[in-house]
């Protein structure tokens, strides 16, 4: 594999796939397949009985890393209005409130990470509602057992981060027979072809000025991203974007979501990591400036990502506006993605497809292997 930056190494479809050994490409274009897949094993797995004895008084998803983010899309699709509050659980203890009028659902791809388990062992104990979803043959499942809880599986795409779909859409099932979430089968396969086609628009062998991802991953590099949604929706995305940022392209992200980013992060654009210019230079906040000399870009700063929901609170919009007029005339550049679609899950799915595909180019560009996560790896060796 090539180390170090270069950015013509996203020109060549052969210097891509030799920059990305592990296969994260591959990985991040299963997610339609994954959406199939997993609605006939959950399917299969009875996840409708779930609303057996009838609707729960709150939903607990516990997990952690990418098998979390599957919590934060669930609370996502079924919004605001939900009638039941959903909450994701990152770490080793359930909170005290939850008992046996509600439903814990412990995710984990591998099935053995160790904060989900204790925590959906703690929710057996308490003789909580119980929803499993994870590696078949695992000791999720064989507490799943133990417990007589639900346990649907899954087959990982490769990576946890990568197995999104899997993971999630068994949640969103469950909720469809809770009356929780309008997601009926179209919707599953509309959102499915989305993220097919997003997969064609950012696959290797398309040329950067073209590809949506290749070109915001160029852009990227040597800025400090500050990743903001523009609805809740947008905002579990927006995060989702940072943890990409982080395991995929070993990179630093900042996560936000408007209206509270515009009452706190938006100072930074008048701080240290701010360009030094006071004004937009050479053409560097433009988006259909591809063509620009980035080498000739000598500051490097903040750069703020705006993931755009195309359900906005009227209020949030004028903030999003105004926020992106703000940064652009201090310098600092601007990248704005918007949501394809028309159910949240379309919404919300491309975001995330968009940003997924960005984080693997953006690690091939500087050289970094997308796939292994040595430092996570070392860590859970050192405190064993």
């Amino acid at each position: 594999m090539a180390e170090g930056l270069d950015r013509a190494r996203l020109d060549d479809a052969a210097a891509i796939e030799a920059a990305d050994p592990g296969g994260m490409l591959r990985q991040v274009a299963s997610s339609a397949a994954q959406i199939r897949e997993a609605g006939a094993l959950a399917a299969e797995a009875g996840v409708d009985a779930v609303a057996a004895d009838g609707r729960p008084r709150a939903i607990v998803v516990t997990g952690m890393g990418g098998s979390a983010i599957s919590g934060d899309v669930l609370a996502a699709i079924c919004g605001v209005g939900c009638p039941i509050p959903i909450t994701t659980v990152r770490g080793y203890r359930l909170p005290g409130w939850v008992g046996a009028a509600d439903l814990v659902v412990a995710v984990s791809c591998s099935g053995g990470t160790e904060e989900t388990i204790a925590v959906a062992a703690e929710a057996a104990r308490r003789g909580c509602r119980l929803l499993f979803v994870g590696g078949a043959g695992s000791p999720l499942e064989d507490l799943a057992l133990q417990s007589r809880g639900l346990f649907v599986p899954v087959r990982a795409a490769g990576q946890p981060r990568a197995t999104l779909w899997g993971l999630t859409v068994p949640l969103l099932l469950a909720a469809r027979a809770l009356g929780l979430a309008d997601v009926p089968g179209a919707v599953l396969e509309s959102t499915a072809e989305r993220l097919e086609d997003v997969a064609h628009r950012c696959r290797p062998s398309s040329e950067p000025f073209v590809n949506p991802a290749k070109r915001t991953a160029l852009d990227l590099v040597g800025d400090v991203p500050l990743v903001w949604g523009s609805s809740p929706l947008a905002g579990a995305a927006a995060y989702r974007f940072c943890c990409q940022l982080n395991e995929n392209a070993k990179y630093p992200g900042v996560f936000g979501e408007l209206p509270e980013a515009d009452h706190n992060q938006v100072v930074a654009f008048d701080g240290y990591f701010a360009r030094a210019s006071g004004g937009a230079s050479g053409g560097a906040d433009d988006p259909d400036d591809f063509f620009r000399d980035r080498e000739a870009d000598a500051e490097h700063g903040l750069h703020l990502v705006v993931l755009r929901d195309l359900d906005e609170h009227p209020q949030v919009r004028k903030r999003r506006e105004v926020s992106v007029e703000l940064a652009r005339t201090r310098g600092v550049p601007v990248t704005e993605l918007v949501a394809e679609g028309d159910h949240p899950l379309e919404r919300i799915a491309t975001l995330i497809a968009m940003a997924d595909f960005v984080t693997v180019y953006l690690a091939i560009t500087l050289g970094v292997d997308p796939t292994p996560v040595s430092a996570i790896q070392e860590l859970k060796a050192r405190i064993v």
